[in-house]
């Protein structure tokens, strides 16, 4: 037990999103160039993956075809990634302590990933702790979560909840499911946390569901998905991470965030990236990677290159929040 606080191997390289290019690692912006931005940089990564799709069933990573997503095609993570693979994309920045977030491992055991985790942990020192799979509308999911809150590492819950395709559609979301929120009610009983996913049109709900039970921490994975970067889907992702910002138990990782087709950029994230430390405020929000899912999209130093770009601005103690404490604030990772 611990107090709480209040998709997606091999080592792969820069790529705009596998649909835009290879980043010339000497151009501006590239690998060559932030290298030295980056030495001395050390971060608690509050979102990153391991997984070996060879030895463990993962659906969308064993399966044929592979499934729609985001950033296009995956095939170049459809491969093992352990945790010298996760250090050497990291490396010069040295990584301190990190969040595994479950990988969608095979529906019918989700206890065997925690139990995988566990062997990683002893064998390469990684991860800190981990997000564990629970699916939170079925019958067994009482005893799933007692099963995960036995495991010393772990201190949250993800289970992404239904969403409708697009904003323009009235559906009711997963969040909204009575058996769902039953689920839900008895992550406060095992003392764990709850990551969530979802698209920014399903915001609204997700307040509610912090309101409804604001002794439970919530982590809004990905940034809420700005994906639309027109004029009009900025502003109304805008207008509901402010609807959820008004929550105090909710939190953000500030992570995936790569568009298809498209190079990371400070430029093309800075409006998304300080919007969601103005509306979070500082100490709720963490830079995480989640390597190796946006390897499809970037180098690990791009990302954190260009976050550190955009908030060099901030005091020196809440650039060390952003990149590092917050997150083992936020996960319990103090002692």
């Amino acid at each position: 037990m611990h107090t709480l606080g209040i998709k997606e191997a091999g080592h792969t390289g820069s790529n705009a999103c596998r649909n835009g290019g290879v980043l010339d690692e000497g151009s501006e912006g590239g690998p060559a160039s932030l290298r030295g931005g980056v030495a001395d940089l050390a971060i608690v990564d509050a979102h990153q993956h391991f997984w070996d799709p060879d030895a463990n069933y993962h659906p969308w990573l064993r399966d044929e075809p592979p499934i729609p997503f985001r950033y296009g095609d995956y095939r170049a993570i459809r491969r093992r990634y352990l945790p010298p693979d996760y250090r050497a994309d990291a490396a010069p920045i040295r990584i301190d302590q990190s969040v595994y977030v479950e990988t969608e491992w095979d529906p019918a055991d989700p206890v065997g990933e925690m139990r995988y985790v566990e062997r990683l942990r002893q064998e390469f020192g990684l991860p800190t702790v981990a997000v564990a799979p629970a699916r939170l509308d079925e019958p067994d999911a009482p005893d799933v979560l007692a099963q995960q809150a036995a495991f010393v590492f772990v201190r949250s819950v993800r289970h992404k909840p239904r969403a409708n395709r697009s904003p323009t559609e009235s559906s009711p979301g997963g969040m909204t499911d009575a058996r769902w929120r039953n689920g839900y009610a008895e992550l406060g009983r095992n003392n764990l946390r709850f990551d969530l996913q979802t698209p920014w049109w399903h915001l609204a709900e997700a307040a509610r569901l912090a309101n409804d039970f604001p002794d439970t921490q919530v982590i809004l994975n990905h940034t809420g998905l700005p994906a639309d970067r027109s004029a009009e889907g900025i502003a109304c992702w805008k207008a509901a991470m402010k609807t959820l910002a008004t929550c105090p138990n909710v939190a953000v990782k500030i992570s995936g965030l790569g568009q298809r087709g498209q190079p990371w950029t400070a430029a093309a994230n800075r409006d998304i990236v300080l919007t969601t430390i103005d509306v979070f405020g500082p100490s709720r929000c963490m830079f995480a990677s989640n390597f190796p899912v946006d390897s499809l999209c970037a180098s690990f130093h791009t990302i954190f290159g260009g976050f550190r770009e955009i908030v060099h601005g901030f005091s020196a103690g809440e650039r060390r929040g952003l990149f590092h404490d917050n997150a083992i604030r936020i996960y319990g990772m103090e002692g």
